[in-house]
This record gives C-alpha cells, sequence and structure tokens, in this order.
C-alpha cells in the first residue's frame, strides 16, 4: 500500500509517499480502507520530530483522524463487518491507504 512517510525530522520536504505492507488485522481489531486523513497540528509536530505516536503506532506515517471501509475483520470483532464505514481517532498511521484499529477505539 501507499503512506505519506517522515523520512526524517523537518518541514514540509521531508514527507514522501512510500510503499509499506499492508496492515493484517489482529482477532480485535479491523483493517480499514482509509477514505480520509485529517491534518492537524500534532501531525506537523511529529513530522518535526517533536511529538513522538504512542507506543504501536507507527513512527513515520502521521494521522490521528480517519474515515473510511471496514474491508476486514478479526476472528473476535462483533460490532463490525466489511463494508461498514468507519471514523475516529487514532494514536498514528492514518495518512495511508489502509489503517488497522482496535474494535473498541
Amino acid at each position: 500500500m501507499q503512506a505519506l512517510c517522515i523520512t526524517k525530522p523537518g518541514g514540509p520536504d521531508v514527507l514522501a509517499i512510500c510503499a509499506v505492507p499492508t496492515p493484517e488485522p489482529k482477532r480485535d481489531e479491523l483493517l480499514v480502507r482509509v477514505r480520509v486523513a485529517g491534518l492537524n497540528r500534532a501531525d506537523t509536530l511529529q513530522r518535526r520530530g517533536h511529538y513522538p505516536p504512542p507506543p504501536g503506532y507507527p513512527e513515520d506515517i502521521p494521522g490521528l483522524e480517519y474515515a473510511g471501509d471496514v474491508v476486514a475483520a478479526g476472528t473476535d470483532v462483533r460490532r463490525f463487518r466489511a463494508g461498514q464505514r468507519v471514523f475516529g481517532l487514532t494514536g498514528g498511521g492514518a495518512q495511508a491507504e489502509y489503517l488497522t484499529i482496535p474494535e473498541t477505539l
């Protein structure tokens, strides 16, 4: 998949479109095809190297807000199914074609 990647700390010129593996949902996660991702101050601070994402989230792919479609669900997921539209906040990585999120997030 393609994602917006931070290649090193700096200004907008350090952003690049890069190829990264499509994430696989864990038992309690959804795989979301991102239709829209927000851009906010936290993303610009992360790009500059001043805002590390929480543990477990990508350091090189910004994006906290997203909206998209569920394309797959882990075996323990009960509230969502493929084809449903979702939106929300995550710890990072939303500026990519796909994103995994916990069912409860």
